[in-house]
């Protein structure tokens, strides 16, 4: 019994050092999640919590953090715990806690990808007959929730608080209905899936795309009974946001609006209150709908620029650049820091242990996992609820500045940029930050007043550097 004890005391300690997790208090925010987030009052370009501070979102998402995907059935459970600590390492503080809505799919939706079908459980609702669905199993009742399925995100979104890391759980999937081969015949809401008498397709063009558009009152019933179970489920988290759904049909518009109120309305009446999002709607979605909407924040799609120039963020609405939207998988280190440098969340749909989509080897990932992981703890050191876009200010068009006080830059080719210090005649101290490996050189003050030409030290493009002003 004695060696069993030491042994037990010896895992605790492994679980509770810093490499793995913050300490905290079973049901507490640890001390970097200092209450829910909410749009900062002077920088709303950023979120913000009780610290005032504003908060930097960055991090890799991938497609089966809440229902697990792959080959066999049931499909292999994910490491959930093993993710975590992989983001924690960069580190990264956000990611997307992604839903299924389809019982298998088809990968050669993505015509960059070998044909494979993926099994996808927990579903939300409850399979209990009688007669089988479609796939053989018991159909599902739309009135009866799976606690399998809330239970996991919860222990999920707790998990992720523990370690500081914001999760957007999303409610919705559009993609997979739209772009999976015979995907209707996989979701529940198909008549032969579930014991309710539920038909979802309304138009009968075997498609069912129509539950996402709000036509049918009982439908649209059944998901917002869905949508309360989830906000009941999560509201208690410091480190939750919603989203309506991932890419799915512009019809769809109005609905995801109705739904994003009801969301605000329902939790008027709840201890806390999250922000709400709106993502790109594939094919054809415009990024003026994503801005015209009640969100609180959003992810557009490349229009604008947002892969190689993004438009600086005006403040209109929290802006999280997501390379879902803009390549599928793709980006880079330069996106990263121009993201950064506008005054934008550059989040990175990542292909995390290949196991659901491939797109090539680790190696050409990684640079961009750690440039968020640098973006985020450079984010931590400066005043950011101080910093806006001023592009105008650095020879390169990439730059935070709180003019008079406090400039970043960034420099996505050559060794020289030239920054307009005028408005403060004072002395700054001058650091450059490497934008992926993250070591960081000093260089002697410069003298403010005017324009100033800084020569980058660092044996690398994609540098970043950070001025100061001195008392």
């Amino acid at each position: 019994m004695k060696t069993i004890h030491l042994l037990r005391l010896a895992v605790l300690a492994w679980l509770i050092t810093p490499t793995t997790a913050p300490s905290a208090t079973p049901e507490s925010a640890p001390a970097g999640i200092r209450g829910p987030l909410r749009v900062h009052p002077t920088n709303p370009r950023y979120f913000t919590d009780d610290s005032g501070r504003a908060i930097l979102l960055t991090g890799s998402h991938t497609w089966n953090s809440l229902v697990d995907m792959g080959p066999s059935d049931p499909p292999p459970r994910f490491d959930f715990d093993a993710y975590l600590n992989w983001l924690s390492a960069y580190p990264h503080n956000f990611f997307r806690l992604w839903t299924w809505e389809l019982l298998s799919w088809d990968t050669r939706g993505n015509r960059e990808e070998k044909p494979q079908t993926h099994h996808a459980a927990p579903l939300p609702w409850k399979r209990t007959g009688p007669g089988n669905a479609l796939d053989g199993k018991p159909k599902f009742n739309l009135r009866e929730f799976n606690d399998d399925y809330f239970t996991r995100l919860r222990q999920r979104m707790k998990a992720a608080q523990d370690r500081g890391i914001y999760a957007a759980v999303m409610l919705f999937e559009g993609w997979g209905l739209q772009f999976s081969p015979d995907a209707w015949r996989h979701h529940p809401f198909h008549p032969e899936n579930n014991v309710n008498g539920v038909n979802g397709d309304l138009d009968g063009d075997g498609k069912g795309l129509e539950i996402h558009t709000g036509r049918s009152r009982e439908i649209t019933e059944l998901q917002r009974a869905y949508v309360r179970q989830v906000v009941d489920t999560v509201n208690q988290f410091d480190n939750a946001l919603y989203e309506i759904s991932n890419e799915n049909h512009p019809p769809s518009t109005q609905w995801q609006y109705d739904m994003i109120r009801f969301i605000h309305d329902y939790e008027r009446a709840k201890p806390k209150r999250h922000p709400v999002g709106m993502t790109f709607q594939y094919q054809g979605g415009t990024n003026a709908a994503l801005f015209a909407s009640p969100a609180d924040w959003i992810s557009p799609n490349p229009d604008g620029g947002y892969r190689d120039n993004p438009p600086p963020a005006n403040g209109s609405k929290v802006i999280l650049t997501d390379t879902d939207h803009l390549w599928g998988i793709g980006g880079n280190v330069a996106w990263v820091w121009k993201s950064l440098l506008r005054g934008l969340n550059p989040i990175f749909m990542d292909p995390y242990q290949r196991r659901v989509l491939d797109h090539g080897p680790e190696a050409k990932w990684e640079p961009v996992r750690q440039a968020m992981g640098q973006a985020l703890k450079l984010s931590r050191r400066v005043d950011l609820a101080t910093l806006t876009p001023r592009g105008d200010l650095a020879s390169s068009k990439y730059c935070l500045a709180n003019p008079g006080t406090e400039y970043l830059a960034f420099l996505p080719e050559g060794k020289d940029v030239v920054l307009d210090l005028t408005a403060a005649a004072k002395r700054f101290e001058v650091e450059w930050v490497h934008a992926v490996s993250g070591p960081t050189q000093k260089a002697a003050p410069v003298q403010g007043g005017g324009k100033v030409t800084l020569h980058s030290p660092l044996n690398s493009t994609n540098a970043v550097v950070h001025l100061k002003r001195l008392e």
